[in-house]
């Protein structure tokens, strides 16, 4: 059977995995949804870590900056 979104198969430690189902109990949630919304959130952190790090190496004292109407001139 074909589904809409691909599968990915993850193996945990028995304590993480019963953790990921309390967390799905509590939330009435499936442990896939868990899992899924927590990647999620993971990716989005990485994601802002990432272009912190690029916004701190573009941020340079003395660096020569353009208002908004000189950049869109």
């Amino acid at each position: 059977m074909q589904t809409k979104h691909p599968r990915i198969n993850v193996t945990f430690e028995e304590t993480i995995a019963g953790v990921l189902t309390q967390v799905a109990k509590h939330e009435e949630k499936s442990v896939a949804r868990i899992v899924r919304e927590l990647t999620l959130e993971a990716l989005d952190m990485r994601e802002d870590l990432y272009l912190s790090q690029v916004a701190e190496q573009l941020d340079q004292e003395g660096i020569k900056t353009y208002s908004h109407d000189e950049a869109w001139k």
